[in-house]
Protein backbone atom coordinates (compact mmCIF):
# COMPACT_ATOMS: atom_id res chain seq x y z
CA UNK A 1 0.00 0.00 0.00
CA UNK A 2 1.01 3.52 -0.53
CA UNK A 3 1.72 5.71 1.47
CA UNK A 4 -1.03 8.91 1.95
CA UNK A 5 0.14 12.68 2.93
CA UNK A 6 -2.63 14.42 4.34
CA UNK A 7 -2.89 17.90 4.88
CA UNK A 8 -4.99 18.52 7.74
CA UNK A 9 -6.57 20.89 10.72
CA UNK A 10 -8.57 22.76 8.20
CA UNK A 11 -10.59 22.01 10.50
CA UNK A 12 -9.28 19.42 12.56
CA UNK A 13 -12.81 18.12 13.21
CA UNK A 14 -13.10 16.92 9.05
CA UNK A 15 -9.68 15.84 9.11
CA UNK A 16 -10.68 13.57 11.82
CA UNK A 17 -13.45 12.18 9.72
CA UNK A 18 -10.48 12.03 7.19
CA UNK A 19 -8.33 9.59 9.13
CA UNK A 20 -11.60 7.27 10.23
CA UNK A 21 -12.51 6.80 6.85
CA UNK A 22 -9.63 6.27 5.02
CA UNK A 23 -8.78 3.40 7.76
CA UNK A 24 -12.16 2.04 7.98
CA UNK A 25 -12.26 1.66 3.60
CA UNK A 26 -8.99 -0.01 3.91
CA UNK A 27 -10.11 -2.41 6.62
CA UNK A 28 -12.83 -3.38 3.76
CA UNK A 29 -10.31 -3.45 1.26
CA UNK A 30 -7.91 -5.84 2.98
CA UNK A 31 -9.68 -7.49 5.83
CA UNK A 32 -8.15 -8.64 9.35
CA UNK A 33 -6.11 -5.80 11.30
CA UNK A 34 -5.28 -3.84 8.10
CA UNK A 35 -5.05 -0.06 8.53
CA UNK A 36 -4.30 2.88 6.11
CA UNK A 37 -0.49 3.78 5.98
CA UNK A 38 -0.66 7.51 6.49
CA UNK A 39 1.05 10.74 7.09
CA UNK A 40 -0.45 13.64 8.44
CA UNK A 41 0.61 17.45 8.95
CA UNK A 42 -1.99 19.17 10.92
CA UNK A 43 -1.92 23.43 10.90
CA UNK A 44 -3.06 25.87 12.90
CA UNK A 45 -6.53 26.87 11.70
CA UNK A 46 -6.82 29.81 13.49
CA UNK A 47 -3.71 31.04 11.45
CA UNK A 48 -5.14 29.41 8.04
CA UNK A 49 -8.65 31.65 8.59
CA UNK A 50 -6.90 34.84 8.95
CA UNK A 51 -5.16 34.73 5.79
CA UNK A 52 -8.29 33.65 3.82
CA UNK A 53 -10.46 36.27 5.61
CA UNK A 54 -7.85 38.98 4.89
CA UNK A 55 -7.01 37.66 1.11
CA UNK A 56 -3.52 36.72 1.82
CA UNK A 57 -4.03 33.73 -0.37
CA UNK A 58 -0.72 33.98 -1.98
CA UNK A 59 0.42 33.25 2.31
CA UNK A 60 -1.83 30.51 2.47
CA UNK A 61 -0.25 28.34 -0.21
CA UNK A 62 3.12 28.74 1.13
CA UNK A 63 1.90 27.56 4.27
CA UNK A 64 0.12 24.23 2.90
CA UNK A 65 3.11 24.26 0.30
CA UNK A 66 5.31 23.93 3.02
CA UNK A 67 3.03 21.13 4.90
CA UNK A 68 3.44 19.08 1.64
CA UNK A 69 6.57 18.82 1.55
CA UNK A 70 6.78 17.68 5.02
CA UNK A 71 4.52 14.82 4.39
CA UNK A 72 6.50 14.03 1.07
CA UNK A 73 9.92 14.21 2.95
CA UNK A 74 7.77 11.67 5.95
CA UNK A 75 7.26 8.81 2.94
CA UNK A 76 3.87 10.18 1.65
CA UNK A 77 3.42 9.05 -2.38
CA UNK A 78 0.27 10.66 -2.34
CA UNK A 79 -0.98 13.91 -1.24
CA UNK A 80 -4.46 15.12 -0.18
CA UNK A 81 -5.54 18.53 1.22
CA UNK A 82 -8.37 18.14 3.67
CA UNK A 83 -10.45 20.65 3.07
CA UNK A 84 -12.65 22.25 -0.18
CA UNK A 85 -11.46 25.69 0.29
CA UNK A 86 -7.65 25.56 0.50
CA UNK A 87 -7.78 23.81 -3.00
CA UNK A 88 -7.47 27.56 -3.82
CA UNK A 89 -4.14 26.98 -3.59
CA UNK A 90 -4.01 23.60 -4.67
CA UNK A 91 -1.73 24.48 -7.74
CA UNK A 92 0.80 25.68 -5.77
CA UNK A 93 1.14 23.03 -3.50
CA UNK A 94 1.41 20.36 -6.16
CA UNK A 95 4.12 22.06 -7.81
CA UNK A 96 5.61 22.47 -4.73
CA UNK A 97 5.80 18.07 -4.68
CA UNK A 98 7.28 15.71 -6.51
CA UNK A 99 4.19 13.07 -5.87
CA UNK A 100 0.64 13.39 -7.25
CA UNK A 101 -1.79 15.72 -5.29
CA UNK A 102 -5.35 14.01 -5.25
CA UNK A 103 -7.13 16.95 -6.31
CA UNK A 104 -10.80 16.72 -4.77
CA UNK A 105 -13.16 18.37 -7.03
CA UNK A 106 -12.24 15.70 -9.13
CA UNK A 107 -12.94 12.74 -7.63
CA UNK A 108 -16.16 14.80 -6.65
CA UNK A 109 -16.72 15.47 -10.43
CA UNK A 110 -16.17 12.00 -10.70
CA UNK A 111 -18.92 10.24 -8.62
CA UNK A 112 -21.15 12.98 -9.83
CA UNK A 113 -20.85 12.14 -13.15
CA UNK A 114 -20.86 8.72 -12.59
CA UNK A 115 -24.06 9.37 -11.26
CA UNK A 116 -25.32 10.02 -14.08
CA UNK A 117 -26.25 13.90 -13.27
CA UNK A 118 -25.19 16.98 -15.04
CA UNK A 119 -26.74 20.25 -12.78
CA UNK A 120 -25.83 20.13 -9.71
CA UNK A 121 -25.77 22.30 -6.19
CA UNK A 122 -22.88 23.08 -4.18
CA UNK A 123 -22.61 24.33 -1.18
CA UNK A 124 -19.11 25.33 0.66
CA UNK A 125 -17.72 27.97 2.10
CA UNK A 126 -18.55 31.52 0.66
CA UNK A 127 -15.29 31.29 -1.08
CA UNK A 128 -15.91 28.12 -2.58
CA UNK A 129 -19.64 29.15 -3.60
CA UNK A 130 -18.48 32.45 -4.82
CA UNK A 131 -14.98 31.95 -6.87
CA UNK A 132 -14.09 29.63 -9.96
CA UNK A 133 -10.97 27.59 -8.57
CA UNK A 134 -13.96 25.36 -7.21
CA UNK A 135 -17.16 25.91 -9.56
CA UNK A 136 -14.42 26.40 -12.63
CA UNK A 137 -13.13 22.98 -12.23
CA UNK A 138 -16.37 20.93 -12.12
CA UNK A 139 -17.38 23.10 -15.25
CA UNK A 140 -15.22 22.11 -16.96
CA UNK A 141 -15.51 18.27 -16.17
CA UNK A 142 -19.23 18.85 -17.86
CA UNK A 143 -21.09 19.61 -14.66
CA UNK A 144 -24.09 22.68 -14.62
CA UNK A 145 -22.90 23.90 -10.98
CA UNK A 146 -25.40 26.00 -8.99
CA UNK A 147 -25.38 27.88 -6.05
CA UNK A 148 -27.66 29.70 -3.32
CA UNK A 149 -28.25 33.59 -3.32
CA UNK A 150 -26.34 35.71 -1.74
CA UNK A 151 -28.59 35.47 1.63
CA UNK A 152 -28.37 31.53 2.09
CA UNK A 153 -24.64 31.43 1.09
CA UNK A 154 -23.97 33.73 3.94
CA UNK A 155 -25.70 31.40 6.07
CA UNK A 156 -24.05 28.63 4.88
CA UNK A 157 -20.96 30.23 5.59
CA UNK A 158 -21.73 30.78 9.06
CA UNK A 159 -23.04 27.61 10.18
CA UNK A 160 -19.57 26.07 8.68
CA UNK A 161 -17.25 28.55 10.91
CA UNK A 162 -19.36 29.19 13.57
CA UNK A 163 -20.39 25.75 14.24
CA UNK A 164 -19.36 22.55 12.28
CA UNK A 165 -15.47 24.13 12.72
CA UNK A 166 -15.80 24.35 16.46
CA UNK A 167 -18.08 20.99 16.36
CA UNK A 168 -21.33 21.85 17.15
CA UNK A 169 -24.32 20.39 15.51
CA UNK A 170 -27.35 21.73 15.73
CA UNK A 171 -30.65 20.33 14.54
CA UNK A 172 -32.02 24.42 13.63
CA UNK A 173 -28.70 24.61 11.17
CA UNK A 174 -29.38 21.11 9.21
CA UNK A 175 -33.53 22.11 9.05
CA UNK A 176 -32.09 25.62 7.39
CA UNK A 177 -29.70 23.40 4.84
CA UNK A 178 -32.64 21.46 3.95
CA UNK A 179 -33.98 24.55 3.07
CA UNK A 180 -30.97 25.86 0.76
CA UNK A 181 -31.03 22.48 -0.52
CA UNK A 182 -34.92 22.35 -1.47
CA UNK A 183 -34.24 25.72 -2.97
CA UNK A 184 -31.53 24.07 -4.67
CA UNK A 185 -33.99 21.60 -5.85
CA UNK A 186 -36.50 23.88 -7.39
CA UNK A 187 -33.81 25.48 -9.72
CA UNK A 188 -33.56 21.78 -10.95
CA UNK A 189 -30.58 20.59 -9.14
CA UNK A 190 -30.44 17.38 -9.32
CA UNK A 191 -28.19 16.35 -6.79
CA UNK A 192 -25.61 18.77 -3.82
CA UNK A 193 -22.33 18.11 -3.65
CA UNK A 194 -21.46 18.74 0.58
CA UNK A 195 -18.47 21.17 -1.04
CA UNK A 196 -17.09 21.72 2.82
CA UNK A 197 -15.72 18.72 4.61
CA UNK A 198 -17.33 19.77 7.43
CA UNK A 199 -20.99 19.48 6.39
CA UNK A 200 -20.87 16.01 6.37
CA UNK A 201 -21.37 16.30 10.31
CA UNK A 202 -24.58 18.07 9.52
CA UNK A 203 -26.10 16.77 6.29
CA UNK A 204 -26.96 13.07 6.14
CA UNK A 205 -28.07 11.77 2.98
CA UNK A 206 -31.74 11.20 4.34
CA UNK A 207 -31.85 14.44 4.91
CA UNK A 208 -31.59 15.69 1.15
CA UNK A 209 -34.64 14.50 -1.46
CA UNK A 210 -31.89 14.46 -4.73
CA UNK A 211 -28.99 12.89 -3.89
CA UNK A 212 -25.31 14.20 -1.83
CA UNK A 213 -22.09 13.61 -2.66
CA UNK A 214 -20.14 13.83 0.63
CA UNK A 215 -16.52 15.34 -0.69
CA UNK A 216 -14.62 13.65 2.45
CA UNK A 217 -16.06 10.54 1.76
CA UNK A 218 -15.31 10.64 -2.19
CA UNK A 219 -11.98 12.25 -1.25
CA UNK A 220 -11.20 8.90 0.87
CA UNK A 221 -12.09 6.55 -1.76
CA UNK A 222 -10.68 8.28 -4.21
CA UNK A 223 -7.16 8.52 -2.16
CA UNK A 224 -7.51 4.01 -1.26
CA UNK A 225 -8.00 3.36 -4.45
CA UNK A 226 -4.68 5.30 -5.65
CA UNK A 227 -3.10 3.93 -2.60
CA UNK A 228 -3.60 0.66 -3.31
CA UNK A 229 -4.27 0.08 -7.05
CA UNK A 230 -2.26 2.83 -7.79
Amino acid sequence: MRTIGLIGGMSWESTAEYYRLLNELTRERLGGLHSAKCVLYSVDFAEIERLQVEGRWAEAGEVLAAAARAVEAAGADLVLICTNTMHKVADEVASAVSVPLLHLADATAQAVTAAGLRRIGLLGTAFTMEQDFYRGRLARQGLEVLVPGAGQRALVHRVIYEELCLGIVREESRVAYQKVIGDLMARGAQGVILGCTEIELLIRPQDSAVPVFPTTRLHAEAAIAAALDG
